[in-house]
């Protein structure tokens, strides 16, 4: 008796699958325009977002100069963002801002646009570019809504995407260090402190400057180690100078120290 019972509900769940999924086909194929928008908007509340997207897909394009196109490309894009197609939001969202620029709904477009972006955003390791493109939207919406309540926000998004394109800079610079490529270590880490001078490894990265110059000079030909030496100095006197109490500053000393007496034997022996 139960097993009938069990295969009579499995045969009524897939009849009435069946059943909603053939409704859906005849609504999609029915070219009824004004049913397809109808059942695109009642999808759209009830959160069945990939079939929302399907019948918009059909008849946005007829919406021209209709009144109701301004909430269908709206919920168009969101279809997109709730399906997780953060590229495609980002993009109709954009749109949506530049083209119904009067729309009580451009706001919340143009932080979604950026939102989206931020969606996209990978880990540091990796290729920051829709890093990039996010904190230019997010600065675009400040500068668009500056009244806005979502500023506090932007600006909070703005500071985490920030720090990640800082932990970027600093892991190109490590890399070139541990690979023993030290000009290449101390041009990226002067970049790093040249674009974000308050970041919260920029003691660390003075270190590492340091550190790749005095071992740059020390592998360098014999021509170019005196230069090299004194700009070495140069740099622990920086430091030295920043962060008089560092942990480093020992090593840094000793660095200083090794720098000036190696300078000096170079210029001993390019003069004999």
């Amino acid at each position: 008796m139960r097993k009938t019972t069990a295969w009579l509900l499995f045969f009524l769940a897939i009849f009435l699958g069946s059943s909603c999924k053939s409704n859906f086909e005849k609504i999609r194929t029915s070219g009824d325009g004004e049913l397809i928008l109808a059942k695109a908007f009642h999808y759209y509340e009830k959160e069945q977002y990939q079939r929302a997207l399907t019948l918009f897909d059909l008849v946005l394009n007829t919406l021209r100069g209709d009144a109701r196109a301004e909430q269908a490309y709206f919920d168009y894009a969101y279809c997109h963002y709730n399906t997780k197609q953060y590229l495609l939001a980002a993009y109709y969202f954009k749109t949506f801002s530049n083209t119904f620029t009067n729309s009580k709904l451009r706001e919340e477009a143009a932080f979604m646009s950026a939102y989206s972006n931020y969606q996209m955003s990978p880990t540091f390791r990796l290729d920051q570019g829709n890093t990039a493109t996010a904190i230019d939207e997010f600065q675009l919406f400040v500068n668009l809504f500056p009244k806005s309540e979502r500023v506090e926000q932007c600006n909070t998004l703005i500071d985490e995407l920030r720090r990640k394109l800082e932990q970027k800079a600093f892991a190109e610079g490590q890399l070139y260090y541990d690979l023993r490529q030290y000009q290449s270590a101390v041009l990226s880490f002067d970049n790093l402190l040249r674009d974000y001078p308050e970041s919260p490894d920029v003691e660390r990265v003075r270190y590492l400057i340091a550190k790749s110059s005095y071992l740059l000079s020390s592998n360098s030909v014999i021509e170019k180690k005196v230069e090299r030496y004194a700009q070495t100095e140069v740099r622990c006197e920086d430091f030295l100078t920043k962060y008089p109490e560092s942990k480093y500053s020992k090593e840094i000393k000793q660095i200083k120290k090794d720098s000036e007496q190696a300078k000096k034997h170079v210029r001993t022996r390019l003069r004999s």
